[in-house]
């Protein structure tokens, strides 16, 4: 709570124009991104909790659910980009201290998001069936898959308010209930999963024989353990968000939920180039899901594995980015645009220090990370070899990752979503094209990892040109 209160003190030096020293700045950026950190962090953990439970019972099991993981981080990656279309106004209206007009614009996200992940879920569930087929699944893997991807589907608004509120509750400066809950989600993810996807049995423990109840469900069960962790944490981040937060909560003024049509405009200035980028990135991973697929059973269960095995190196990125989008947004807002490059350097250079060391972690405990979650000896061979690979690129993914954040902050996502899909085309799937069928899992990993290297450079080359700052204070209301 010390250090709540510490980051609070120092954004209101942001929103006041006081002026701010660099121990002052590196120490609200630890403030706001240790807690991020965390909760990116938890997330992960949550897709290690499935991965290795689904992992016990067979390579099948694995592949059905590595099958659909692009997909389903597509629909998670259009939630997102709704949510941020009306986050980032808050923090810039924050910045400004209109917090009458911050609260408008949370009521009206409210009303506007749930409608879209509504719309969502209905496409996803129409294309449940035939999805797994569509994306080159083996007959011994597509009805598993069917399953967990329709059960994901359906919890797709609870997921989509729980990404809205943890975002509005960051934007405000609170890092640490959305960080609290998300680590609770990863229990409750537990105890689910360990309900649902086993059968009945017994355990033992210190020498005592428990009956561990169990449903049985497989991969079915690992989805709706996820789905019910997430309903419960999107419960109670929309109550923090709208009953108990300082700046935001609801309850001392009523507003209109309908959304305006400024709040609409610029909440699509922001969400249409990062939804557009969604789509067309995980449309590209889905591509290099197609890719994978026909090299076998074993090569998806790797490529699986590994994803989720480096998503735990480069989540820590995504915690500092998510720091710098509030600092860019409220430093914007408050109209301190000197502050504002401080602030950006400051957290892209902290997310490649972090991410280095992940980076070098990653190649050192690569048979660890790929053998708590599969038992299979050609599953955990391959997937060491293409995590050792990735471990080269991580600096570089830091680099775009948290100079993303700062765009998104500033309200700037046209140009690098522009960049992001032309790096993941032109060369991510042209090399993996081109190497896959000589190198087989690894040529795949080799051209994500030069992709990834590219794609820092040119990041940091937008990032050091400063027309990412020309956006304006948002209106909300």
């Amino acid at each position: 709570m010390l250090g709540k209160k510490k980051a609070n003190e120092l954004l209101l030096l942001i929103r006041n124009g006081q002026p701010m020293t660099l121990r002052q700045q590196l120490n609200l950026t630890v403030q706001l991104s240790i807690p991020s950190i965390m909760a990116q962090l938890s997330s992960i953990v949550m897709q290690y909790i499935d991965a290795s439970m689904v992992g016990s019972l067979g390579a099948e099991a694995s592949a059905s659910i590595g099958l659909m993981s692009t997909t389903t981080w597509l629909f998670m990656g259009m939630c997102s980009s709704a949510a941020t279309g009306f986050s980032v106004q808050v923090a810039h209206l924050l910045g400004g201290k209109d917090i009458a007009g911050a609260r408008a614009v949370l009521r009206q996200a409210l009303l506007a998001t749930l409608a879209f992940s509504l719309a969502l879920t209905a496409v996803g569930c129409m294309v449940s069936g035939p999805l797994p087929r569509w994306l080159g699944g083996g007959a011994d893997i597509t009805d598993n898959a069917s399953v967990y991807f329709l059960i994901f589907i359906l919890s797709l608004p609870a997921f989509q308010l729980n990404v809205l509120a943890s975002g509005m509750l960051r934007s405000s400066g609170n890092m640490y209930i959305p960080s609290a809950l998300n680590i609770m989600m990863c229990l409750l993810d537990v105890v689910f999963n360990t309900l649902l996807i086993f059968p009945t049995r017994t355990v033992h423990v210190g020498g005592l024989e428990l009956p561990l109840p169990g449903a049985g469900l497989g991969v079915a069960g690992a989805a709706l353990g996820t789905a019910l962790a997430i309903v419960v944490t999107a419960a109670l981040m929309l109550w923090f968000l709208c009953f108990r937060s300082p700046e935001l909560r609801l309850t001392h003024d009523r507003g209109r939920f309908l959304p305006t049509a400024s709040c609409l405009r610029n909440a699509l200035r922001i969400s249409l180039p990062m939804g557009c980028e969604r789509m067309v990135m995980c449309g590209a991973q889905i591509m290099t899901t197609v890719i994978v697929a026909p090299l076998g059973t074993i090569a998806i269960a790797a490529n699986a594995f590994g994803i989720t095995a480096e998503s735990l190196c480069y989540m820590p990125g995504y915690g500092v980015a998510d720091a710098a989008t509030t600092l860019t947004g409220q430093s914007l807002g408050a109209g301190r645009k000197e502050l504002t490059r401080r602030f950006a350097r400051i957290t892209v250079l902290m997310g490649m220090g972090v991410m280095t060391f992940m980076g070098v972690v990653m190649y050192v405990a690569a048979p660890l990370m790929i053998g708590i979650m599969t038992p299979v000896p050609e599953v955990l061979d391959l997937g060491v070899s293409v995590l050792r690979i990735e471990a080269f690129a991580e600096p570089m993914f830091a680099a775009s990752i948290v100079a993303y954040g700062v765009f998104v902050g500033a309200g700037d996502t046209f140009v690098p979503a522009v960049m992001n899909l032309l790096s993941m085309w032109g060369v991510r799937l042209t090399l993996a094209f081109l190497l896959a069928p000589h190198m087989g899992l690894q040529g795949v990993w080799l051209a994500m990892c030069i992709e990834l290297c590219f794609r820092g450079v040119i990041f940091l080359w937008r990032l050091k040109g400063g027309r990412w700052m020309r956006r304006t204070l948002f209106a909300g209301s």
